[in-house]
């Protein structure tokens, strides 16, 4: 929202209290993006190869798996239906908030954290046909486990509402709860498909790997000052 100063020139609304500000450089921003992409392309080099890397994976998952109700409810927390309402409710609040200071563009955050959402079909199910790793003995016969579905549901849609939730928090310790909040939330889905034997653990790895650069790029994207 533009608005003008004493001399009459324009100046733009200063950002929301709470809503971080712009980035101080470029090795953050590498960090964030870079390394979980390169972590990405040698995981799924392994597999494909079934390098070392994958070969440990299997051994590992063996002694991992254990079947039981609370590992299912850690795994039920990717599911679809649970993780996109808590999602939807955040994008409403968030823009509800956001219009009400009459930002321009309002609705830009909640969108892009949607986006991210919706396009999870777009990149995890050709990645599932290209690699055709299978999955744990359990399972049984059956391809398209790498990466992990489940896991990148519960990443961008807890993350995401991380994200937008933080410029509303009053005090940096309801900031870090909900953060710390978001993160086990995301470990406990990881273990629980592992745990379950729905998926290989560099499945689920990998999946992060994918999840953090782009909500990595959501966080960069929320720091750019109000245009």
């Amino acid at each position: 929202m533009r608005h003008t100063d004493p001399d009459g020139r324009p100046r733009t609304t200063p950002p929301v209290r709470g809503w971080p500000t712009t980035p101080s450089g470029r090795p953050a921003a590498l960090l964030l993006l870079g390394l979980p992409a390169l972590l990405f392309a040698l995981i799924t080099w392994q597999v494909l190869a079934r390098g070392p890397l994958a070969r440990a994976d299997e051994r590992l998952s063996a002694s991992l798996v254990h079947r039981g109700a609370p590992t299912q409810f850690l795994a039920d927390l990717g599911n679809i239906t649970v993780a996109v309402p808590v999602l939807a409710l955040v994008l409403l609040y968030a823009a509800r908030r956001t219009r009400a200071t009459g930002r321009d563009h309002w609705w830009r955050p909640s969108a892009a954290a949607a986006l991210l959402m919706v396009a999870i079909p777009l990149w995890v199910i050709p990645l599932k046909e290209l690699i055709a790793r299978s999955g744990p003995p359990i399972m049984g016969p059956g391809t398209g486990f790498y990466p992990s579905g489940h896991t990148a549901t519960a990443s961008l849609a807890y993350g995401g509402a991380v994200l937008l939730l933080l410029p509303w928090l009053r005090g940096a310790l309801a900031r870090r709860a909900v953060v710390v909040i978001a993160v086990v939330l995301n470990i406990g889905v990881g273990i629980g498909l592992v745990r379950q034997g729905y998926h290989w653990p560099l499945d689920v790895v990998a999946s992060w790997c994918v999840c953090a650069p782009l909500l990595s790029s959501l966080w960069l994207r929320m720091r750019r000052p109000a245009g």
